[in-house]
């Protein structure tokens, strides 16, 4: 007796999902179990997983050589979610079930024939919708995740025997699926994430705060520099509290990440801007991605589309730091292996804090500091001139003074409520004027745009042209500088930068530098 049968699962590199064809072939040879296709370790362990599941679940496979091919054979397959498309493709063959060649499925098996729930499911669902695929099976514990896919017609299983059953296989089997007790312990999903810090609790800073709301208004890079206990710290944590809410794409892409990742399951979609706080002794492959085998989304891209913070910025080794110029640039993070290549989204906002010295203390009048110039220089030359040079706004941040922390007593600061507000009406200025260039933010105003059709008069930007001659704005410098500019133009309600607008612009950007 030989068959042949076809079902499907998805592969996924990076972010992008392709749809992969599970083809079974039953022959007459003595009895074998090969899987071919560029597996990898995990996918070719999955014959042993699946006898025995098969078995536990009633029924068993043919004696026979059984050939489990992964098509396109030239891409790497990778995981334990190709299981239950391979034993579904082996018993079609066999003629035990008919399952449904268009039919997806993402699970592991366990021994006993429960289905088990995988990362990346969101992407995968993503990526066989768009495909034309939206039947789906997943693990029951993957459903709420699975059905974040608008146009998915998803299935949720728990144990192998059912989905035999719902194929065509003896209804009998069903009394083989165990008494599974539900999971006791209590999970936070990722969108039921912990209020926002607000804005009303920093007291004072009245130029941080200023360039907060800029940030956030054009989604600009933003770094702060002054002694220990300044705000730098509060500040930075609050800025995702003023950014507006994801839209639809932007919410599936960030979930997305999130599952590939598997630090949650995900049963609804994250609407807010994340926030990324690693400490100064992650390593490169944390930050930016990597890892043995498959490539896993690092801290930049758990930060898309929010806030990467780096607190204490000297103290991060330089090169770590260095990693950081070419997705600050394109907004993605690209992750080389032998086989394949990985691209993972990393579209987000920078901001460093750091002290003026290794002991903290250089701020003010400078007499506790205790460091030696040597000493100041070698602390602040882990952060290079390119990796500064893309930082839009730099500010030293000033201590707060004793007035100020009783003053604010009697009247209570701003709220991150009203500064986003005024955020939200900068973006949609934004919105209205850049729709037509392709663009979104003022931070992605390509330069030949701004030098060109949305460049301000020539005496709004006579202060640039004078920073320039001193060499103490770089070409990159005067683009941000011009970004930042519209962005304060955008905060105000003015149709187009004035000379005010671009000389506050010029102060942020080389204030810590100059």
């Amino acid at each position: 007796m030989t068959g042949f049968a076809r079902t499907k699962s998805v592969a996924l590199v990076g972010l992008d999902g392709h749809v992969v064809d599970v083809e079974a072939d039953i022959g007459q040879s003595l009895p074998a179990f090969s899987i071919i296709g560029l597996p990898d370790q995990a996918v070719n362990e999955s014959r042993e997983r699946i006898r025995a599941a098969a078995r536990n679940a009633g029924v068993k496979l043919p004696a026979r050589k059984i050939t489990v091919n992964l098509s396109p054979a030239t891409l790497p397959k990778r995981g334990s979610h190709f299981d239950v498309a391979v034993v579904m493709a082996v018993l079609t063959a066999h003629g035990a079930i008919r399952a449904s060649a268009d039919t997806v499925y993402l699970a592991e098996l366990g021994l006993d024939g429960s289905l088990r729930p995988v990362r990346g499911v969101l992407p995968a669902v993503h990526a066989a919708v768009l495909n034309g695929h939206p039947r789906v099976v997943v693990a029951r514990e993957n459903h709420e995740e699975a059905r974040l896919v608008s146009g998915a017609e998803v299935t949720a299983v728990s144990h192998l025997a059912e989905l035999l059953v719902m194929s065509g296989a003896d209804p009998q089997l069903l009394d083989r699926v165990p008494m599974i007790d539900e999971p006791t312990d209590v999970r936070t999903d990722v969108a039921d994430s912990p209020e926002t810090p607000d804005l009303r609790d920093v007291v004072g800073q009245i130029e941080g705060r200023q360039a907060l709301e800029i940030a956030a208004a054009g989604g600009h890079h933003l770094m702060m520099i002054r002694p220990p206990g300044a705000g730098k710290t509060m500040l930075a944590e609050r800025l995702p509290g003023i950014l507006p809410d994801l839209d639809d794409h932007q919410s599936l892409e960030v979930t997305s990440i999130h599952s590939l990742r598997g630090d949650t399951r995900c049963s609804a979609l994250i609407r807010r801007p994340p926030l990324q706080a690693p400490h100064h002794s992650i390593t490169t492959p944390a930050l930016c991605g990597g890892g043995s085998g498959v490539p896993r989304p690092g801290a930049i891209s758990l930060a898309h589309r929010g806030v990467l913070f780096l607190d204490e910025a000297p103290e991060f080794e330089r090169r770590v730091l260095d990693t950081l110029r070419q997705p600050l640039e394109s907004g993605t993070v690209t992750i080389a292996r032998s086989q394949n290549v990985s691209r993972y989204p990393a579209k987000f906002q920078l901001v460093l804090a750091a002290n003026p010295c290794p002991c903290g203390q250089a701020g003010g009048s400078g007499n506790r500091c205790t460091c030696t110039a040597q000493q100041r220089h070698r602390y602040f030359n882990k952060l290079s001139g390119p990796l500064v040079d893309r930082v839009d706004l730099q500010l030293r941040v000033p201590a707060v003074t004793y007035h100020e922390l009783n003053s604010a007593l009697g009247i209570p600061p701003e709220d991150s409520a009203a500064v986003a507000s005024r955020v939200r009406a900068a973006r949609e200025a934004q919105q209205d004027r850049l729709a037509r260039y392709g663009v979104h933010l003022n931070s992605d105003i390509p330069g030949a745009l701004l030098r060109k059709t949305l460049a301000p008069d020539r005496a709004a930007v006579h202060s640039l042209k004078k920073a320039m001659d001193n060499h103490t704005l770089t070409a990159r410098g005067y683009i941000r500088v011009l970004r930042t500019a519209w962005t304060l133009a955008d905060l105000s309600g003015a149709v187009s930068p004035t000379s005010d607008h671009v000389q506050l612009a010029l102060f942020f950007k080389t204030t810590v530098t100059s």
